[in-house]
């Protein structure tokens, strides 16, 4: 049977070949190797850690190896970043383990004549830990070298937010991200679903001001697995996530438009806040990618979500309805706010990406507000902490459509403390709320 941390080269080995998504990766390893409950895990916090502290990791071996990185096979710096990974990264890990499964992952895969390569710099790295010394002097190295970011990334977060609440951010997002779980109320409870969730020694927390969001502690196994999946009891959605819907405040008897809706945690939420009671318009410009939603909305028992192929940003696309009473419009963006969640985002994303995002932004904004009745409502909302992409997208908007203003709502942090937000856009930022990074502007039409 394959180890878990010959599996993670593998998956690692497979990022660098085929550019796949980590999680992608990940899941296609499983499913061809699988592994008991620990093992599973300690790959996975493997493969993430080291995404996520890669450019870190490289700046260790830049100065333990004899060879610049951009010389060394690519094969022997994801073996070398995995043995480094454990020896800083993990307490658990005994450092003999650390080193010699290291040493034997070169010689299993090809790399036999480099096994003393990886000894030195891994026994070289220990020596320097165990007398004090510091290889990355914290002076000497950038903000993103710290934190494995790259430092355009870090820039931009210093520039909105300063060092001080950037550090802060980078030490956030390079955590494991929670796990939360939106409760179903139209066929189950919070307490119900924490009563059987407890009997498998999971804890749960409720989460202040969403009556639906219950949090999960401990090793939670396959999520499919668990009690309620099945039945539809509940879906998984992140806290801030939960916040978009609940903001919108769709009622029993309302059409609703959801412009951008895969992979449908939001339409769902819309429906079970309606009662599962009116006419949901779930739109994707891509057909495939509202199959998990149809899978999903059956799993979770409703009927009031029709789907809709179409982009409203192209000339002649007409609509699936004529009026609406609410819209949303949670708008492809960056992502900036889930790097936590999505490791491998920080390495994806540059300027040049983002900058091909505003337009569309602006075009989705513009092509939806004809649409919303009279005294209707609509929702922006984004996974990004990018101002580019949220206060300035909304400030434009409301420039140009002057029968638009911004409708202030009432937002309880985690902590419960119940605010009013009086300027209509909130953003949500992961270290002061342990939450995904968002932005959400409630949006009234005269």
């Amino acid at each position: 049977m394959i180890s878990a941390r010959q599996l993670a080269f593998l998956i690692l080995r497979d990022i660098d070949r085929r550019d796949s998504y980590t999680d992608v990766a990940i899941d296609r390893a499983l499913q061809k190797h699988p592994l008991s409950p620990p093992d599973r895990r300690f790959c996975t916090e493997l493969v993430y850690g080291v995404i996520r502290r890669q450019r870190t990791l490289d700046c260790l071996i830049e100065h333990l190896g004899d060879r610049p990185i951009g010389k060394q096979p690519p094969d022997l710096r994801r073996i070398v970043q995995l043995g480094l990974y454990q020896l800083r990264y993990l307490d658990q890990v005994p450092v003999s383990a650390a080193v010699n499964t290291s040493v034997d992952l070169a010689k299993a895969n090809g790399l036999k004549g480099l096994g003393k390569v990886v000894n030195g710099m891994l026994r070289r790295y220990q020596r320097a830990e165990e007398e004090g010394k510091n290889i990355l002097d914290q002076e000497k190295i950038s903000l993103g070298e710290q934190y494995s970011f790259p430092d355009w990334l870090t820039e931009l977060l210093e520039q909105t937010w300063g060092k001080v609440e950037t550090e802060s951010l980078c030490a956030y997002f390079n955590q494991n991200p929670s796990l939360d779980l939106r409760i179903n109320p139209l066929k189950t409870s919070r307490v119900e679903v924490a009563q059987s969730l407890g009997e498998l020694n999971l804890t749960t927390m409720a989460m202040a001001g969403l009556p639906q969001g219950l949090r999960l502690g401990g090793k939670t196994g396959a999520i499919n697995q668990l009690p309620g999946f099945t039945e539809g009891w509940w879906t998984v959605q992140d806290a801030s996530a939960q916040w978009v819907a609940q903001i919108l405040n769709p009622q029993p008897g309302e059409t609703i438009f959801d412009v951008c809706a895969a992979p449908g945690g939001k339409t769902t939420h819309i429906a079970e806040l309606m009662g599962d009671q009116g006419q949901i318009y779930a739109g994707d410009r891509h057909g495939w990618r509202l199959q998990k939603l149809a899978v999903t909305q059956q799993r979770l028992g409703l009927t009031s979500i029709k789907t809709w192929e179409g982009d409203l940003t192209q000339p002649g696309v007409k609509p699936p309805v004529e009026l609406v009473d609410r819209a949303l419009l949670d708008v492809p963006c960056s992502g900036l706010g889930t790097l936590h969640r999505n490791p491998d985002l920080r390495w994806r994303q540059t300027p040049a990406t983002i900058a091909t995002l505003l337009p569309l932004q602006q075009a989705l904004l513009k092509a939806i507000a004809p649409l919303v009745k009279s005294g209707g409502s609509l929702v922006y909302s984004t996974c990004t902490l990018n101002p580019a992409e949220n206060e300035a997208q909304i400030e434009r908007f409301l420039q140009d459509h002057e029968d638009w203003r911004s409708e202030p709502f009432e937002w309880t942090s985690p902590q419960g403390q119940t605010n009013s937000v009086t300027s209509g856009m909130l953003t949500i930022l992961p270290h002061h709320h342990h939450q995904d990074g968002f932005f959400i502007a409630n949006l009234k039409k005269a």
